[in-house]
């Protein structure tokens, strides 16, 4: 059946028994506004906008993991501040000739990680558009004190969450029709694109124990996104490139790009954050307790920019120092943003 036929009431109806109930909503989906409890103090809020032509190609993805990226991106931000997400208001414009299995598979993606995110989707808005396009927005538990960008310091220590580049790489062999080769190492740097990990429970941990003094996540590139805390917290940093922490897939099939991917690529939602060397010990039992490897890549110092170093300690010479600006990247005519983009 198209939605067409169902109409904009069915289809809120169809959406609505997908979804759960969940804890402290008094009002989901069916009023004019949710009605939640407030357990908090404060509230953290974020939001994307992911438009079909600009963030993803349905030629090239499903609608379910299309569903699960929509909803990560989000609670990635979350992680960030180091927060718990709770509630999402889902908004969306649809092609009147898209079919409701189409919609069911949305939202059977936003599911497989809603459930066990603990997120509950309360509520939205839907309307007829010639692409699709998704509008999220995520509330999230603050803890005593957010994360920020600019609480770091000369001589913090650098860390990553996880490991960089995969989604950027993945993207580039889909897009270069290069997936047949090592297909195993392939489908793992594409799952990764298509399916990225928010780091929540190490965001959370980060958050409780004030461990990070500033974080971010690398959405669009390690490079540009440390140059957001630098510029924040007014300092520098140094980058060891031998210390950046690469897949086993990544290794196998970067080649010649060596480590650019993971410089400059984008879309790994890893977390970046800075803490003081005297918290390595309780970093490495943090590390241990997510479950999630967090390895030490570099320093903050004095002085604007970050530059990347080689184990002998020598500046490498980068082509590019920046990462994706949905603005900067666009040229008249170009509908596709110059970084990895949704599938």
């Amino acid at each position: 059946m198209n939605l067409s036929r169902l109409g904009e009431f069915g289809l809120i109806e169809r959406i609505r028994r997908q979804l759960l109930v969940g804890r402290g909503v008094r009002i989901g989906i069916g009023d004019d506004a949710a009605w939640v409890e407030n357990p908090a103090e404060s509230f953290l809020i974020t939001a994307d906008l992911l438009i079909e032509g600009v963030h993803f190609n349905l030629k090239w993805t499903s609608l379910v993991d299309l569903g699960f990226k929509s909803l990560a991106v989000n609670l990635s931000d979350i992680a960030a501040m180091g927060g718990t997400p709770a509630y999402a208001i889902l908004s969306l414009g649809i092609p009147a000739s898209f079919a409701t299995k189409n919609i069911d598979d949305f939202y059977r993606g936003i599911n497989a990680l809603a459930r066990p995110s603990g997120v509950y989707v309360v509520g939205g808005d839907t309307c007829v558009a010639k692409n699709l396009i998704i509008s999220v927005c995520v509330t999230g538990l603050a803890p005593r004190k957010p994360i920020r960008r600019d609480g770091a310091a000369v001589a913090d220590d650098i860390y990553i969450t996880g490991t960089l580049g995969d989604s950027a790489l993945g993207l580039k062999l889909l897009r270069g029709g290069r997936t047949k080769q090592e297909p195993k190492m392939v489908a793992k740097l594409l799952a990764r694109h298509r399916r990225p990990t928010p780091r929540l429970t190490a965001g959370a941990l980060l958050g409780k124990e004030q461990l990070a003094t500033a974080m971010i996540d690398v959405s669009d590139g390690l490079l540009q996104d440390l140059g957001h805390i630098c510029r924040a917290s007014n300092l520098g940093a140094v980058l060891q490139n031998d210390q950046l922490p690469l897949s086993v897939a990544y290794r196998a099939l970067a080649g010649k790009d060596g480590t650019r991917h993971a410089l400059i690529g984008g879309e790994d939602y890893e977390l970046l954050f800075c803490s003081r060397p005297s918290s390595r010990d309780a970093i490495r039992n943090l590390s241990r307790r997510a479950r999630v490897p967090i390895t030490r890549i570099g320093r903050c110092v004095a002085g604007p920019g970050v530059i990347v170093v080689d184990s002998a300690g020598s500046k490498i010479a980068l082509r590019t120092l920046g990462g994706h600006d949905h603005f900067k990247n666009q040229r008249p005519g170009r509908t596709r943003a110059g970084n990895p983009t949704l599938l």
